[in-house]
Parts: C-alpha cells; sequence; structure tokens
C-alpha cells in the first residue's frame, strides 16, 4: 500500500482482538499534512480514521496524539462536533509508534478561506458555521468534562509569547526583523489577565473542519494536537488571520472583494462568535497580531524541517517566505495602536 509507514496485518491484528470479529480491511493514506501520519482505514462495516505518530525522533511534547484522543473522549458527549473516539493503542511495537482510531466523518473540506469550491450563496453561512462551532467549543467549561488539568491555567498569552520567542530565538533561521519587532510589541502590549480558561484549539481555522455535505455547518473539528487550556481570544484571533493575508499567503481573503463573493467582513465573523459566547472580552489588534507572529514562527519550524529534510507537504509553498510575510502581516496590525 502506497504511502503506508507500517505494517498492514499488524492493524488487522489489533481490530480484530478489538472487536472480536475478523473482517475484511482496506486503508488509504489521506495526502497532505505536515505533521501526524493520518489513514481511512474501514474494517468490515466500520469506517474510522486513524491519526499516529510520525516515525523517528520526535521532540518532547509534539506529536501528542494521546491528548488529541482524550479531547475526543471529553468533548463528545458534549454535542461539540467531533468524531467519536474509537482505540486508543499506546503500544509503539504494534504500528511502530502510538496510534487512534476515531469515527470517519462525511463531510466537506474547504482548503481556503475564500470558499472557492463552495456556491457564493453559501459562503457567508459557512464562515457563520466556523464562528458557531469555536463558541460552542469555547462554552464547554474543562474541569466538568474532565480536561481541568489539560494545561496551565492563566497567564495565557505571556507563557505563549515566552514560548514561541524562545522558539524563534533557538531556530537557525535566517534573521527576520520583523518577527523580533513583532515579538517586542506583544511583549509591550499583553493586556492585562482577565482569568478566562477554556480549551483553545490552537490552529482552529476553516482548512480544519469538516461541514455537513449539503448543510452551513460544522459536523467534525479536526486535529487537535495543538490543543491545551488557553484562551478563546487566542483562536478567535487566529481564525481572523484570513482577513489580513492574502490568498497566496496559506489561503487568505486579504485583497478580494469579500461582498462580490459572498464572503462577510471580520466584523460580521467576529460578531456571530460573540452572540454564541456572550461575556467574553473583545477582540483587539493584540490578539490578531499574536495570532500572526505564533504562525509566522511556525513556518520558521516547518522551514527549518525542509531544510533538515524532515518536513511533510511543504513542498508547494516556501516556508521562510510565508515565515517573513505573516510577520509582516502581524506588524501592519500594531500600526497606530501604541
Amino acid at each position: 500500500m502506497s504511502g503506508v509507514d507500517f505494517e498492514p496485518a499488524a492493524l488487522q491484528r489489533v481490530l480484530a482482538d478489538s472487536f472480536g470479529e475478523e473482517a475484511e480491511m482496506a486503508l488509504e493514506r489521506i495526502a497532505g499534512g505536515q505533521s501526524n501520519p493520518t489513514y481511512f482505514v474501514t474494517y468490515g462495516a466500520r469506517r474510522m480514521v486513524l491519526r499516529k505518530q510520525p516515525r523517528g525522533p520526535i521532540l518532547r511534547g509534539a506529536h501528542a496524539i494521546d491528548r488529541e484522543y482524550r479531547v475526543l473522549e471529553a468533548l463528545h458527549p458534549t454535542g461539540v462536533p467531533v468524531p467519536a473516539p474509537v482505540l486508543y493503542h499506546d503500544d509503539p511495537e504494534t504500528l511502530g509508534t502510538p496510534f487512534y482510531l476515531m469515527e470517519r466523518v462525511d463531510g466537506r473540506v474547504f482548503a481556503d478561506g475564500a470558499l472557492e469550491a463552495a456556491e457564493p450563496g453559501e459562503r457567508r453561512a459557512l464562515w457563520m458555521g466556523l464562528a458557531d462551532a469555536m463558541a460552542a467549543m469555547h462554552a464547554v467549561r474543562p474541569d466538568e468534562v474532565g480536561l481541568g488539568e489539560f494545561g496551565r491555567p492563566g497567564n495565557y498569552f505571556e507563557r505563549q509569547i515566552g514560548r514561541w520567542s524562545r522558539q524563534w530565538r533557538e531556530s537557525a533561521h535566517a534573521p527576520i526583523p520583523e518577527l523580533d519587532r513583532l515579538s517586542d510589541w506583544l511583549v509591550a502590549h499583553q493586556p492585562e489577565d482577565d482569568g478566562r480558561v477554556s480549551l483553545a484549539h490552537g490552529d482552529y481555522r476553516m482548512g480544519n473542519v469538516l461541514f455537513h455535505p449539503t448543510e452551513p455547518r460544522v459536523v467534525a473539528i479536526l486535529d487537535w494536537e495543538l490543543s491545551t487550556l488557553g484562551h478563546p481570544l487566542a483562536d478567535l484571533g487566529y481564525c481572523c488571520m484570513a482577513w489580513h493575508t492574502a490568498p497566496e499567503e496559506y489561503g487568505g481573503i486579504l485583497g478580494l472583494d469579500h461582498a462580490a463573493l459572498g464572503l462577510p467582513s471580520e466584523a460580521e465573523f467576529v460578531a456571530r462568535y460573540m452572540a454564541g459566547a456572550p461575556g467574553t472580552a473583545p477582540l483587539t489588534a493584540f490578539h490578531k497580531a499574536f495570532a500572526l507572529f505564533r504562525f509566522a514562527v511556525i513556518w520558521v519550524g516547518i522551514a527549518d524541517r525542509v531544510r533538515a529534510g524532515t518536513a511533510a507537504g511543504a513542498d508547494r509553498v516556501d516556508p521562510s517566505h510565508l515565515a517573513r510575510q505573516f510577520a509582516r502581516r502581524g506588524l501592519d496590525l500594531t500600526k497606530g495602536q501604541d
């Protein structure tokens, strides 16, 4: 089987033991992605998705599929749209790394913020559906679903700025002065901690959800690898990057004719989220600039892995260019904010 990084017969034995029955198995690797190898698995009448760690050395805390599975277990009973968890297998001897299985959910994925694959008349509603699902996710109280110790509560932005600034300083990447200036601005303009703690997805965007096959509502939030306890405005600011980045900058919508394309304004999107998340503090330039800073450093890391020959799925873009461009976009948001 092309692209499969484990012995399929080993997985078939696990499934037979887990489900108590022998059945025909089909396996297909899902293309794309920067991180955890992902496969469609069919076992008899069961349709599932398998996610596993990549083979080889990994950084401490990276590719934490156990945390992904823990989130699915916690959220699925709440009605937040996530795939149903099926099985977690922590023995690395079976497939070479730990892995988990979740229900395969039918739906539509849109790779870009412009929603080119959708009808213009549906695009605004799809963005509103994205806001609704995010508000539902943030409404869950982590301590009530067993996620009270899923991360460190409080001072989220201070800790995150420190973490990503440190990762940037430790990178062997060529200098990006814009990224240094953006880091300094964020340190100087952190808002006071308001004590709000929610589950933060960490990569909540249009490309990481499944929409209903015919309706503009999210049926599954995917890719929980970066999730932790955090602040809801971190996810909201991250989602709003689409309005501050161009189509060639990872599928943004900056510079497009939003009205002609049926796309909402940023203000409409934020208002829809706020309607489902009453009491949330206002979204500011800081939150959006922080999102762009963090995304820039992520692309620095991807560029480092490309040079080391260990990155996947980055052949269609120049990660170094994107890192610098996201830093510039972040600086654009800081103008007039002093």
